[in-house]
């Protein structure tokens, strides 16, 4: 089920995302804090799977409970839990079915399963967006895949349906143009530009006024002017200079102009009587970065190193007011290394659970061009990790023994979560699931939908096997992290009176421990 979580100031988020969860939450708990550092990290390595994390992690800890309650040793029960989670992906990496990084079929089903329990109508819409946007920036070396997600650019509209999200082969910038004025080579826009030829600067286009001192510090340059002859010279060579600026732009074949710094209004005035569409884009220098991605374009220091081979290409630029905001898209271009997803929606709480949705999507189908190995879901490959562990549980002596079925119990808790959120009853499921796994039917899993026990590929249930390896490893180690914490201790405010005591030290009142 969702959340509705309400910050100090009212602010309102609805969701069921993990992570965002715990972001939100104000934990002092210094053993919760450490729970949380686990979902930070899974968010981090491959984008999904935050709250199995964090429910496997309570589970290994509900169950150590259980053994310290008989006196078992904690550094026992650590190393039969590292031991478990050894023998844990090997299990996964024998369930783990190899698939076609380029198969956008498999893609889209991991993208659609991410998206399973969202907010989300239109998962199927939204997963093949995901996919051919990973795939856009996708670059194959050697037969391995290497994805930036920072050239994915996600933009959030509420507003129309999330049918009206859209994947753009190039950028969107939340930015107007330069002047109202601007041009357009279509009859009746003021606005458009198509088969765009783009020069991106990183300095303005204005005349510097400032000079640099000894110290390097900025000093403005005045200018003294005595009559109205000289005021008039002034202001001729003034224009002479922006007019040679600008027509050395048209002889490049530039159309379009992005300049990262400010654009001079003479300036803007040549640049919209040579039919060139100037942007300025001051506040975000990484977005020139995207821009040059995008559209294959150099950036350019200076105007005299400015050549045509510096241009960049896209078929259309093109501004349209979405929402209360003026937007800047750029088109259709070629193979380009950054790309951007519109997202609408009905509300801006819609839009912005469909921006979660879309990046858990975006993160597992990266995570399978980096290893294309994927495992059924819907709680299959944690009842076969458990029934295994069960097993090889009998194989090990001592106390260690104990430990190890207490492992496979706890990753029990999901797909026993699985059930109840289905409505099912979690022990009917869990002696069904323990049954037929230990049967030989590895990929049988909870169909939430239709709540019953069946083969999670009938309902077409996947995930990335390196989500699920991710789980393991960050829960154990956590878990394993709070057992060998045997004190706590927390500083208080103690003052001495008389006699001048260093800050931190063990003996006195100012130190609390609490066993744990």
């Amino acid at each position: 089920m969702d959340k509705m979580l309400v910050d100090g100031t009212g602010d309102i988020t609805i969701t069921n995302d993990g992570a965002t969860m715990l972001k939100k939450f104000d934990v002092q708990n210094p053993a919760a804090k450490a729970i949380i550092e686990i979902s930070k990290a899974i968010d981090n390595e491959v984008g999904d799977g935050t709250t199995s994390g964090v429910v496997l992690a309570g589970a290994l800890l509900e169950k150590a409970e259980e053994l310290l309650d008989k006196k078992v040793n904690p550094m026992i029960i650590a190393d039969g839990y590292r031991g478990a989670a050894i023998k844990a992906k090997e299990i996964l990496n024998d369930l783990a079915i190899k698939v076609d990084p380029k198969d956008k079929e498999w893609l889209t089903r991991v993208a659609k399963t991410s998206m399973a329990t969202k907010l989300v109508g239109e998962s199927d819409f939204l997963a093949r967006i995901a996919v051919d946007a990973v795939l856009s920036v996708a670059e194959e070396l050697n037969g391995k895949f290497k994805v930036e997600m920072d050239n994915i650019r996600v933009e959030k509209k509420a507003g129309g349906s999330i049918r009206d999200s859209k994947l753009v082969q190039g950028l969107i910038i939340e930015k107007s143009l330069a002047s109202s004025g601007m041009p357009s080579n279509m009859p009746g826009m003021l606005t458009r530009i198509e088969n765009a030829k783009i020069a991106l600067f990183m300095n303005p286009l204005e005349i510097e006024r400032t000079k640099f001192t000894r110290n390097e510090t900025k000093k403005e340059v005045t200018t003294i002017i005595s009559n109205p002859e000289e005021m008039k010279m002034f202001l001729e060579k003034e224009k002479s200079i922006f007019k040679g600026m600008v027509d050395k732009i048209v002889e490049v074949g530039a159309n379009v102009v992005v300049c990262n710094k400010g654009i001079d209004d003479i300036a803007q005035h040549y640049l919209r009587k040579a039919g060139i569409l100037a942007i300025a884009h001051r506040d975000l220098e990484a977005g020139m970065g995207w821009l040059s991605k995008a559209t294959g374009g150099r950036l350019v220091t200076s105007l005299e190193e400015l050549s045509p081979a510096d241009l960049g290409f896209c078929q259309l630029v093109e501004e349209r007011k979405i929402e209360e905001s003026k937007l800047v898209f750029f088109e259709g271009c070629k193979n380009p290394k950054a790309v951007s997803i519109l997202i609408r929606g009905g509300t801006q709480k819609v839009v912005d659970e469909d921006e979660r949705s879309v990046h858990d999507a975006l993160s597992v189908v990266k995570d399978v061009l980096l290893k294309p190995q994927i495992v059924l879901g819907a709680g299959s490959p944690e009842a076969e990790v458990a029934s295994k562990l069960l097993k090889w549980s009998k194989t090990l002596f001592g106390r260690k023994q104990l430990a190890v079925q207490k492992y496979a119990e706890a990753v029990e808790s999901i797909p026993l979560a699985i059930a109840e959120n289905a409505g099912m009853n979690p022990i009917d499921t869990l002696v069904e699931l323990r049954a037929k796994h230990s049967k030989g039917e590895k990929t049988v899993g909870v169909n939430a939908k239709e709540g019953k026990i069946e083969d999670a590929a009938k309902f077409g249930v996947y995930e990335p096997l390196s989500v699920k390896e991710e789980i393991f490893s960050a829960a154990t180690e956590a878990a394993i992290m709070v057992l060998r914490v045997d004190e706590v201790f927390t500083k208080g405010t103690f003052r001495p009176k008389e006699t001048k005591q260093p800050e931190w030290h063990v003996p006195g009142p100012e130190w609390h421990g609490t066993g744990v």
